[in-house]
């Protein structure tokens, strides 16, 4: 089946239509989780604090409390203002949570439970409801109750030793990958709890520690020889060799860098012999997979120099030419000017009074589910419809007020 890339013109459901999330989340690891699920058409209420989510005032548009970072994970929302200091905005969201199917948050458990709003208390009142907590750390554990962003976990998982070890310094990536790693976690695990709701007819607790997920996405390949028995007078070493080599990077070119990946043991004996060094090609610290991964170093270094010698559009007309997996390094800037993202239309825009605003689309596409993409809310833009869609009366709205 193929595929439309104009998605008005489809007039199917979509995947999650009906299904009702109450956002509580802040910042990006919640609302990016949050955000692959409206992104299926679960209708998404974010509900937010009167000061709104941090984020709507980080970076540009920060002065309309829609800045660039908010923007990023928040489209296809609703955004609902409720001051959950206030009883009368307890019972508000508690009423909201009858008709909800999933409600996330990413307090601290004992500030939910400050609230009255801890999964036991919320889950009696409706049995079905995926109650997913965003936790940094797992219940059972010392740094439980410990706040986590971003940098916190990344030092704590080894991200930034994974720095250390193949730059010689002690650094984070550049990149809020701990939090869009959690909201990956997050989407699935929440969809998983969805899935079995439809066999259970139960809700259940869903737990998403942060600093777990990012340990377990690291240690896939980073877990290397710890894996396998151990000899107990020899303590095997993580890590990956041959991504943690320092050699492992875009070569330069005598005009720019490339990207070049000669894979399986053909490919490098035809890159070798190409770029004349057919000596290399014989070289039988290359032979195979395993022992060009045991030199990882001096082959990565010898590519260096090969390349070094030409110039990119050399190495990318010869990589095509041997059907060698190699590209050019695009600049974050340039990324709206590449051709194969344009041939897919992943960048769109969409207007509203202030003006047009431009995203990175959703990157799935499911053949029989298509979300025209919406612009994310103003901060409280939804408050009043959304609360009479639960039954509140005008008086009771006000109140909230």
């Amino acid at each position: 089946m193929v595929l439309t890339s104009r998605r008005e013109e489809c007039s199917v459901a979509a995947a999650l239509a009906g299904i009702r999330v109450l956002d509580l989340t802040t910042v990006v690891f919640g609302p990016y989780a949050s955000l692959i699920l409206a992104d299926h058409g679960a209708e998404v209420i974010k509900i937010e604090s009167p000061a709104g989510d941090p984020v709507r005032t980080a970076g540009p548009g920060a002065d309309q409390r829609y800045a660039a970072l908010f923007l990023g994970s928040n489209r296809n929302k609703r955004s609902v203002v409720l001051d959950l200091k206030r009883p009368a905005a307890r019972s508000a969201l508690l009423r909201l949570a009858d008709r909800a199917d999933v409600i996330m948050h990413s307090m601290r458990p004992h500030k939910m439970a400050d609230l009255g709003l801890d999964p036991e208390s919320v889950l009696s009142r409706n049995p079905r409801l995926i109650f997913a907590e965003l936790a940094g750390f797992g219940a059972g554990g010392r740094y439980r109750e410990q706040p986590a962003y971003d940098d916190i976990v990344q030092g704590l998982s080894g991200a930034a030793d994974l720095m250390r070890r193949q730059t010689g310094e002690t650094r984070y990536l550049p990149t809020i990958i701990a939090d869009k790693i959690g909201g990956l976690t997050a989407a699935h695990a929440i969809l998983a709890a969805l899935f079995q709701r439809e066999r259970s007819g139960r809700g259940q607790l869903v737990e998403v520690p942060m600093f777990e997920a990012m340990a377990s996405f690291l240690l896939t390949e980073h877990f290397h020889a710890r894996h396998l028995p151990r000899d107990p007078d020899q303590e095997p070493a993580a890590g990956y060799t041959r991504i943690l080599s320092p050699w492992r990077r875009p070569y330069p070119t005598r005009d720019g860098h490339v990207c070049v990946m000669p894979y399986g043991d053909r490919h490098w004996r035809d890159f070798f012999v190409a770029a004349g060094r057919p000596e290399l090609a014989d070289d039988p610290r290359f032979a195979d997979l395993a022992l060009r991964t045991r030199h990882i170093d001096e082959l990565y270094r010898l590519m260096a120099e090969i390349i070094a010698g030409d110039t990119t559009r050399h190495w990318l007309d010869l990589c095509a030419r041997l059907d060698v997996p190699a590209a050019p390094v695009n600049r974050l800037d340039e990324l709206e000017q590449d051709p194969h993202l344009t041939d897919v239309g992943f960048f769109v825009e969409l207007t509203d009074a202030e003006g047009t605003y431009r995203f990175p689309r959703s990157p799935v596409r499911l053949s029989d589910s298509v979300v025209p993409p919406r612009l994310p809310p103003r901060l409280g833009a939804d408050t009043a419809d959304v609360l009479r869609e639960a039954g509140l009366t005008e008086a009771e709205i006000a109140e909230l007020g």
